[in-house]
């Protein structure tokens, strides 16, 4: 039998999950779709950021060249600093330039904490939807 006509597998996508004080930080390595998608609990804190993306840099299966889902919709407490917002905009944020970006927001707090990040990173490849599915479908378009 020829490699060709055996099916291909899809590599399974890597589940995580960063607790802290019950606001966890949970994250999906998608490598066959190139994508992550990462969901932040109630409440979110620049320390939570920085497990995050420390986690995606030491993991094998991320490229910065992925696209991103950020998930804001849950959290009701942001605890971020105007130089926290530069320090993740300038040093901590793992992605390429050009890897598309969503970020899901369904309060002013969490739409205003997603402009000030499309706004300090100044791409065109951030945007901000108020669902997971249209964010999914901006991703893949």
């Amino acid at each position: 039998m020829s490699m060709e006509n055996v099916p291909q597998r899809r590599a399974p996508s890597h589940p995580h999950t960063v607790d802290h004080l019950n606001a966890p930080v949970e994250y999906e390595i998608d490598a066959p779709r190139r994508m992550v998608i990462v969901r932040f609990g109630k409440m979110l804190k620049f320390a939570d950021i920085v497990r995050y993306t420390d986690g995606l840099r030491a993991d094998p299966s991320f490229q910065p060249s992925f696209a991103e889902i950020a998930d804001l919709s849950e959290v009701e407490e942001l605890d971020l600093q105007a130089d926290e917002f530069l320090r993740l905009a300038d040093e901590i944020d793992p992605f390429l330039p050009g890897a598309r970006r969503a970020f899901v927001a369904r309060t002013s707090v969490q739409t205003h904490a997603a402009r000030m990040h499309k706004i300090l990173r100044t791409q065109r490849s951030i945007e901000i939807f108020d669902s997971v599915e249209k964010a999914k479908r901006w991703i893949r378009s």
